[in-house]
């Protein structure tokens, strides 16, 4: 279990009492009931469906969904921490909460008619449902507004035709959000957007061979002329790229929160390790290389999420589009979970590498929150472009 003290020195000074409340209930839940499994259910391949349902009585599954549809709404920087304590001991768990409340919830909450919030938002609050969104392509990564996946009309519908790939929670969703094009010649003037049950006929879901992440069932996604109704679309057609960059937005808010999560374990672990393995007699601590890179993980950790809470606050002044600081603060906790946990293994040495600890499975699961919504180099990209006036 974690020392509580050290809950105190996290970079938290303004955040309320009861934000406060939540990271310690929430971290005492994930530590008594999510943690013991985790290398299990890795080993297993197994999905951690009865732990994300656990979350929803606790009012940890929907942050960000009002109580008029069932959820626990609360503050953008609220969610952040829910988000952060979660994936410090499981990124499925968080990514489950993340996908839900970021990129779908919060998408129909905005976009979507009450038809389609009364259809979706409550059953994903209460957690019968969980949400995955399709986006990902498998020739157009990070190149959103180049997707190939066609919606045609139909009658007063569409069918939809195409694949996505690297879908979280797909082959488990109950509603998929879907990025697609109604012209590909309009580019992202052509992007809508689709909510669709899994379940109707056409889906082809298969298990998508990973390194990582064994439990999260990351999948490829085909749609062979599936029927859609009109009210499958969120919003208007053609007029999808905006609400895709709003979902995207706060998705990248989460995405670092998590990653926080998983750069501060990476500093958990390695402390009393230190402290209690020794070399040439004496604590491996007391080395200074050691001491260096211990003061890194520390600092870079304390600096993200910095980043990460003014973001989360920027949006709970009501400002909806944050982009450049959504870019910086995933940029900058991505890389720092990936940092810590490069130096984690570095301070175990071999034993970074044995199935006993955690550490080599922290680095896995950290570069894919680095490539996740978005790589390092378009987020550079992006920030840059903000700073020079061209966005």
């Amino acid at each position: 279990m974690s020392d509580h003290r050290a809950l105190q020195r996290i970079a938290d000074f303004d955040l309320t009492d009861t934000q406060r409340q939540v990271r310690a209930a929430v971290r005492e839940f994930a530590e008594r009931e999510i943690l013991p499994t985790v290398e299990a259910h890795e080993e297993a391949r197994r999905y951690p469906r009865e732990l994300i349902e656990q979350l929803a009585p606790l009012g940890y599954l929907a942050p960000l969904i009002p109580e008029e549809y069932g959820g626990s709404f609360s503050d953008v920087v609220t969610y952040g921490v829910v988000c952060e304590e979660l994936a410090r001991v499981d990124w499925v768990v968080a990514s489950a909460v993340s996908v839900a409340n970021s990129l779908v919830g919060s998408s129909i909450l905005k976009f979507g008619t009450e038809e389609q919030r009364q259809r979706f938002l409550p059953r994903l609050a209460r957690g019968e449902i969980l949400a995955s969104a399709c986006l990902t392509e498998p020739g157009g990564g990070t190149d959103l507004a180049g997707m190939r996946t066609r919606a045609r009309p139909n009658g007063s519908g569409w069918r939809l035709s195409g694949s996505k790939v690297f879908i979280s929670h797909a082959a488990e969703a109950g509603v998929f959000l879907i990025a697609a094009t109604v012209d590909p010649e309009k580019a992202h003037r052509g992007v809508t957007m689709f909510l669709l049950d899994p379940a109707v006929d056409g889906i082809q879901i298969n298990p998508l061979p990973m390194r990582t992440l064994q439990r999260d069932n990351i999948a490829e996604v085909h749609f062979d002329d599936v029927e859609l109704g009109p009210d499958a679309v969120l919003g208007e057609p053609g007029k999808g790229f905006p609400i895709l960059g709003a979902a995207l937005d706060t998705g990248r808010f989460s995405v670092a929160a998590r990653c926080i999560g998983q750069a501060q374990r990476a500093v958990d672990l390695s402390l009393p390790y230190a402290r209690d393995r020794e070399a040439f007699g004496q604590p491996i601590g007391e080395f200074q290389m050691v001491q260096q890179k211990i003061a890194d993980m520390i600092c870079r950790t304390e600096a993200a999420r910095a980043l990460v809470y003014r973001l989360g606050r920027m949006k709970d002044a009501g400002l909806e589009r944050c982009s450049m600081e959504a870019s910086m603060a995933k940029l900058m906790a991505s890389e720092a979970a990936t940092q810590n946990a490069l130096d984690a293994i570095q301070i175990f040495g071999g034993y970074g590498f044995s199935s006993e600890y955690e550490v080599g499975r922290l680095l896995l699961e950290a570069k894919t929150l680095e490539v996740g919504e978005g790589t390092s180099e378009l987020h550079r990209k992006l920030i840059a472009e903000f700073g020079l006036g061209l966005r």
